[in-house]
This record gives C-alpha cells, sequence and structure tokens, in this order.
C-alpha cells in the first residue's frame, strides 16, 4: 500500500484540494452547503468504519489469501484514484471501505488463529492511542507548523516504502528480517512505525479543522475520512505486529 505523499501532509490529499474555489470575478463558487465541515468529516468516517467492520467479519469468518490481496489490491487502487480524482470521493470511499475490510479481516483471523486474546489487546491499544493523540492535538501541546507536516509526511513515506520492498520480497522469496523478527531491533522498528502511525493521527485530525477552516469542497470530507480509517487500520495492524513480536517465544 504505497503512498505517494511527499509534497503533503495526508497521502490522499494535495494541497490544492482543500482551497475554495473561485470564480472569475474571485466570488466563491462553493456555498455554505457545498464545503467541508468537521461535522460532516466525522459522519463519512463513521460510515466508512461501519462499512469496513461489515466486511472485516466476513473476512474473519471466511479467511483467504484471495480475500488478502483482494483487498490490498482495493486499497492501492482506491488510494491513487481519489489523488488524481478527489471529486470522485463520494464514491470511491465506500469501495475502499468494504475493500479495506476483506484484508483486515483475513489478517485478524491469522493473527487470532495464532495468538491468543491479541485481538482485543490490539483494538484497545488503537482506541486508547486515538484517544491520547486526539486530546494531545486538542490540547495544542504539539503544534502542527509546516515542518511538521512535511516531516511526518517524509517519515509516513520512508515506511509504506518499506512495507513495499518487504511486499515484493515476499512475492519473489525474500523476507524483511527487521520488519518480522523479534529480536530487539525488530521490536525497536515497530515501535518507531507506531510513533510515526501516532503522529499521522494529528495531521488527519488537523486536515479535518483545515478543510472546515479554508472551506474545501464538501466531497473532501470523503477524502479526510478514507485519511483517517486509513491511520486506524495502520495502527491495529502495527499492534498486531508488535503483540505479536512479543508473545514469540
Amino acid at each position: 500500500m504505497a503512498n505517494k505523499l511527499f509534497g503533503s501532509s495526508n497521502p490522499l490529499m494535495k494541497e490544492d484540494t482543500f482551497k475554495p474555489k473561485y470564480d472569475s470575478s474571485g466570488m466563491m463558487i462553493n456555498s455554505d452547503s457545498d464545503v467541508m465541515t468537521v461535522n460532516g468529516a466525522v459522519n463519512k468516517t463513521i460510515l466508512l468504519f461501519s462499512l469496513l467492520l461489515i466486511t472485516a467479519s466476513f473476512g474473519y469468518l471466511m479467511p483467504s489469501s484471495f480475500l488478502l490481496y483482494v483487498g490490498a489490491g482495493g486499497v492501492l487502487v482506491g488510494f491513487i484514484a481519489v489523488r488524481m480524482k478527489p471529486h470522485l470521493a463520494p464514491y470511491i470511499a465506500p469501495m475502499y471501505a468494504l475493500l479495506h475490510g476483506l484484508s483486515v479481516g483475513t489478517v485478524t483471523a491469522i493473527y487470532s488463529y495464532q495468538f491468543d486474546g491479541i485481538i482485543l489487546q490490539a483494538v484497545g491499544l488503537t482506541f486508547s492511542t486515538f484517544a491520547m493523540m486526539l486530546m494531545i492535538y486538542k490540547s495544542g501541546l504539539i503544534e502542527v507548523t509546516d515542518k511538521f507536516r512535511m516531516g511526518v509526511s517524509m517519515a509516513v513515506g520512508g515506511v509504506m516504502l518499506f512495507y513495499l520492498v518487504g511486499w515484493i520480497g515476499h512475492i519473489v522469496g525474500f523476507e524483511l528480517p527487521l520488519l518480522h523478527d523479534n529480536g530487539i531491533m525488530g521490536i525497536g522498528i515497530s515501535v518507531v512505525i507506531l510513533v510515526i502511525a501516532s503522529l499521522n493521527l494529528i495531521l488527519d485530525f488537523d486536515m479535518f479543522d483545515r478543510g472546515e477552516q479554508q472551506g474545501a469542497p464538501a466531497y473532501m470530507e470523503w477524502v479526510a475520512a478514507m485519511g483517517l480509517v486509513f491511520t486506524l487500520v495502520w495502527l491495529y495492524m502495527e499492534f498486531l505486529r508488535l503483540l505479536s513480536k512479543l508473545q514469540r517465544d
């Protein structure tokens, strides 16, 4: 699931997609009902997450490599499509969530079979991290500056490139030891990735607020929701990976 996010604070969003549209006379084209709001983006996030859970349940009950690859492929195609055509996000985002759920459910089933109790632990840690980062963001403890956005974005891009190399390696027959190793280095890599994913939540929250403040088009609510759902799933997957490393002999 490689992301094209260098130069952007979110892999799904280019900076100019948040800017309001103006006609030749300088008047804003978007009316109040056509602009993004935080409440609207939150509602879209809840809807996408609900769709994801539906297909995740199916993937969990009937796990298969086919569902895993279909889901992963759907996520990649959805990201590319929304990146290129963000105005189509109201149609792409629901399909993205449904397909993403297939891979999430399959991976969940695999970990659940191998490690008792790991799923509830990962879910709890994911939403605890979400709540903690939201409080940090709302308190202003972390200031979201352009340098912060760029730094986190580059770190996320590096992680996604790392994943891509690992995915290609798995296909052609080699594994990245640091990605799956349960030694000190392997655990350390997982912790670093979790920190980066947690900081990416700050960027997601910031995108919700900036979209409303800048009068972004209403369809950007779907784009912002996709970004937040992606980060939450990413956190969940990384917690599964870390917990599995800690439970291995």
